[in-house]
């Protein structure tokens, strides 16, 4: 298994290198983004792409590589970036794991995909509602100084 990823790794290289970017579709499972993501929602993911501070990412978790897991990444440190959810409650990142190596990054979410309403929910004000935020992107313009802004209160909340 190992050496399956490791090849698919490769391809991804390979295909970077030819300027073709890889875009993929995950799915959110549990409550660790909240209220950025909800479990149920689907993410649009780049894979290969450039991280920077702010960035949704998809890695796989330092202790269970099997696993893929969605945190924030917060800022580069020694030995790779240090990752958090936006849920507070939820303490299952860097707080607990340390920072993440680079080769652990999958993916950086791009797009946000709320599923629809329920049955129960099909009013075409929920509908309407619905459609209004079904579909965000994920990371803040880092010229719009939302990201220093939201690093400093994550950084002093810690």
């Amino acid at each position: 298994m190992v050496q399956e990823q490791v090849d698919e790794r490769g391809q991804e290289l390979e295909r970077e290198r030819r300027g073709l970017l890889r875009i993929g579709l995950a799915e959110v499972y549990n409550p660790s983004m909240v209220p950025t993501l909800n479990p149920g929602d689907q993410i649009v993911v780049q894979y290969g792409a450039s991280v920077r501070p702010g960035d949704v990412v998809v890695l796989r978790h330092p202790f269970r590589q099997d696993l893929l897991i969605v945190k924030r990444a917060v800022e580069r440190r020694a030995g790779g970036w240090w990752v958090v959810g936006d849920n507070p409650l939820v303490e299952n990142d860097s707080r607990e794991f340390g920072t993440v190596p680079d080769e652990f990054v999958v993916a950086r979410a791009r797009l946000r995909l709320r599923r629809p309403p329920g049955a129960g929910q099909r009013s075409a004000v929920a509908l309407l509602s619905w459609a209004a935020s079904a579909v965000r992107p994920l990371s803040p313009e880092p010229s719009s100084g939302r990201v220093a802004s939201w690093l400093s209160r994550r950084l002093r909340a810690r």
